[in-house]
């Protein structure tokens, strides 16, 4: 408990004493996909520290995953937001492109959604800034769906947090490839996630010992965290401030426990 109370006081004067936060693209590519991430880190800190990957939601890499790293690297984390898709594939939700390009890598088959994945966190990895031994990920919606996958897939991660993301699994036994500790934020009327998918989602991780944690919060439905949803919660989907705020300072506890270990 004493080296986990210095981890967080750490990272917070780490946050305070912060010149500057830098940001830059990075191309990359998996197999003949191009793809272009975001990094952010904070360069008035000298040497190492944790890696957190942030898994966009439906309509691709955006302005508010960009927000999102460079929150973390205001915390002390290097943070690198991926690209799924592709280079300029940003589809929107009012053209139904967002579900189509969803859908390509939600289907049952995800191997193809583990592989771009991974290809985003051997990105991470390989930055000069990043602690190869300290590993995370965050996903909102779309993406909180895909790094469940990504632990599903074995990935050397410490920790993992699915913002109202998707908990079904085409394959529940691939639950024993988890060695990350998992936390789910989840909103308690969310009408997108079945009882029998989080039923399901909570035996698949008890039957395999993963360690995790599942917080609902009261009133909030889907993209409860993203303002860009609106404020309208008889749609399914909408912004709530307070669940937003409650479910951040959820995730920087969890991910300051799980590297200090």
């Amino acid at each position: 408990m004493r080296y986990l109370l210095s981890t967080i006081l750490l990272l917070g004067l780490a946050a305070a004493a912060s010149a500057e936060i830098q940001t830059r693209e990075i191309e990359y590519s998996d197999g003949d996909q191009a793809l272009v991430g975001f990094l952010a880190w904070d360069d008035a800190i000298e040497g190492k520290r944790p890696g957190v990957l942030v898994v966009h939601q439906w309509t691709g890499l955006t302005g508010y995953e960009e927000r999102r790293a460079r929150m973390l690297a205001e915390l002390g984390y290097v943070a690198f937001a991926a690209d799924i898709y592709g280079k300029g594939i940003r589809p929107t939700a009012e053209s139904g492109e967002a579900g189509k390009w969803a859908g390509k890598f939600r289907g049952g088959d995800r191997a193809n959604f583990r592989q771009r994945l991974n290809a985003g966190l051997d990105v991470l990895r390989e930055q000069p800034q990043t602690d190869p031994s300290r590993l995370g990920a965050i996903g909102y919606c779309f993406g909180g769906t895909g790094v469940l996958e990504l632990a599903r897939s074995g990935a050397d991660v410490d920790a993992v947090v699915s913002f109202h993301g998707g908990l079904d699994s085409p394959r529940p036994a691939d639950g024993a490839n988890i060695g990350a500790r998992v936390l789910v934020c989840h909103g308690a009327v969310d009408p997108h996630v079945s009882d029998e998918d989080l039923a399901a989602f909570e035996s698949e991780l008890r039957d395999n010992g993963v360690d995790y944690v599942l917080v609902k919060y009261a009133g909030a439905v889907h993209a409860f965290t993203q303002p860009m949803a609106g404020n309208d919660p008889s749609r399914g989907a909408a912004y709530d401030a307070k669940a937003d705020e409650r479910s951040w300072e959820h995730m920087k506890l969890f991910l300051a426990e799980a590297f200090a270990q």
